[in-house]
């Protein structure tokens, strides 16, 4: 053998028990699990003492959007630090590839819009040396990588590719294209097909994504090429005409699983959460709602007002220059018109929304926009607004930044969506908004909050949650399992340790853009395909033994 775990508490990722048990990898591999002493080390063995320590199966992130990270940032940074070991990526349908060079500028700017990623990191950072989703995943496969990565073919590019910028229906000839696209990005080891209907996904010059111009017609077509191969997911971001019954309907039909998002608990809706769980528990069809374990937090900017692109007048601003969205908020017939509509749609957010950062009214922060609005006899529309403004009238000019619980504020029922075994653990987001939030901790926040503090679910579920269950539902093959034959995808961390650092801001982007970021506490050691990455709670420089995680 040429390493030899032992000492460590196993949490194998069924769900079972933990135990006491020593692990042995040759090359890439598991190749025992005993009970402890009863592997003898070879002379050439590495021998790894982790006593104290709980081992698990390496994490498996199905909801990220690293497409464009990763060709500059082959760590992952910060899912790496986070016990991730494996992450899929092209969620809701969106991604860099397929894209032909007169749309790079529309995907770029979609991104932008829809994932909050920075345009500067983004012209900077992509390496354009693909066109088909085939070349993006080869180029994928031969980065160096220090985690195992899958991709879906997300439906905007792809349409984009086949259809062109046209805001209509695709006719029988470019759906032909997009199902041949789809089927040769499966066969070439696409994880599935993505794609959304959500009203809030405003693209590149604040216009709808590609993707909600199609019919359910369409997004049958698509998966059907799924049911035809008898492999690959089918992941949809939530809209009008495509919910549950229609999600049991694509898994029936075409014998494929489907996940969906956002399943999300709201303090203002106790119980909606869960009464959506057993409606759809009550219909045919492999179908996984995903549900995120914390609050949806971000820090926005009227910079990129990417949760107000919903609201008709603000996609006006989405779909301006960053550099003259202020005059946009300055325009007493903008506000006129924006303003009621505002009210309205965020009447159940104001409360839950306040001043993160500003310059030129240091008394208004951290109190929420509703109480102050009402002391200062404005509307909380028209405050955010101006507290902005303000702040860039400054010298030399700052950017305001709000605080936003957008969603999945319910804190029990989370837990109970924890406890309920329908549900998929995903939504990390890792790679989008970068600026805004920074959820990629997901895994350690389980652990340390809902298992050793709350006690909402045991370990043995937490690891399932993240390992067992991802490994079932997205047929991540040999992994999420320490089981002889799987790949050796370890973590090794400190129970009553394990957890999160609080939330910083760094500039460490292409083009010198910032990004928050949360590192991990109680996560010693890592080991993807055998090859260590992490080792006395530090990362392995240069450590890069991720590899293409194909359907």
């Amino acid at each position: 053998m040429d390493l030899l775990l032992r000492g460590a508490t196993l949490v194998d990722g069924t769900g079972g028990p933990a135990r006491p048990a020593d692990v042995a990898v040759e090359g890439d591999r598991i190749s025992a699990v005993r009970e402890p002493g009863a592997l003898p080390p070879g002379p050439d063995t590495t021998v790894v003492d982790l006593d104290g320590l709980t081992l698990a199966p390496g994490f498996i992130d199905v909801h990220t959007h690293y497409d464009a990270q990763i060709l500059w940032d082959g760590d992952l940074t910060p899912s790496s630090w986070h016990g991730v070991t494996s992450v899929v990526m092209g969620n809701c349908g969106f991604g860099v590839a397929p894209t032909r060079p007169e749309h790079r500028d529309v995907i770029v700017r979609t991104l932008e819009n829809v994932e909050g990623m920075s345009l500067e990191a983004l012209n900077e950072g992509i390496d354009w040396c693909f066109e088909t989703f085939t070349d993006y995943l080869a180029a994928v496969d031969a980065r160096p990588k220090r985690l195992n990565v899958g991709a879906f073919i997300g439906h905007t590019p792809l349409r984009l590719f086949a259809v062109g910028g046209e805001e209509r229906p695709a006719t029988a000839d470019e759906t032909e294209t997009m199902r041949r696209t789809v089927r040769e990005a499966v066969r070439a080891g696409a994880m599935g097909f993505s794609t959304s209907r959500q009203p809030a996904h405003q693209g590149a010059y604040g216009r709808p994504v590609p993707s909600r111009f199609a019919e359910n017609d369409e997004i049958h077509a698509l998966a059907s090429v799924l049911g035809e191969l008898g492999k690959g997911v089918v992941q949809v971001s939530i809209g009008p005409g495509m919910f549950v019954d229609q999600f049991s309907e694509i898994a029936v039909r075409y014998g494929v699983p489907v996940t969906w998002t956002a399943l999300v608990a709201r303090a203002d809706k106790p119980g909606a959460a869960l009464r959506t769980v057993e409606r759809g528990g009550a219909l045919p069809g492999e179908v996984y709602p995903q549900i995120a374990c914390r609050p949806i937090v971000m820090q926005v900017t009227l910079a990129d007002p990417t949760p107000l692109g919903e609201i008709d007048e603000w996609k006006e601003a989405l779909a301006r220059p960053r550099s003259e969205r202020p005059d946009l908020y300055r325009d007493p017939s903008w506000r006129d018109r924006a303003r009621p509509a505002t009210l309205e749609a965020w009447s159940h957010r104001w409360r839950k929304t306040s001043v993160e950062e500003t310059r030129a009214h240091p008394d208004a922060a951290g109190i929420p926009l509703d109480r102050l609005a009402a002391d200062r006899g404005t509307t909380p529309f028209d405050l955010m607004l101006d507290i902005a403004l303000d702040d860039l009238a400054l010298d030399g000019g700052t950017t305001t930044r709000f605080r936003i619980v957008l969603e999945n504020d319910g804190d029990d029922e989370i837990g109970d969506l924890l406890a309920d075994e329908r549900t998929l653990l995903g939504l990390s987001d890792a790679g989008a908004h970068a600026s805004q939030l920074c959820d990629a901790c997901y895994s350690t926040h389980l652990l340390g909050h809902w298992v050793r503090e709350r006690g909402a679910i045991t370990l043995e579920q937490a690891v399932w949650r993240l390992t067992g269950h991802p490994h079932t539902a997205f047929r991540v093959a040999d992994r999420g399992l320490v089981r002889e034959g799987f790949h050796a995808d370890l973590v090794a961390f400190d129970a009553a340790a394990v957890g999160t650092t609080p939330v910083e801001r760094v500039h460490d982007q292409p083009g010198g853009a910032d990004r928050l970021i949360v590192r991990s506490t109680g996560i010693e050691h890592m080991w993807v395909n055998g090859v260590p990455t992490r080792t006395g709670g530090e990362e392995i420089e240069g450590a890069r033994p991720g590899r293409l995680i194909r359907a």
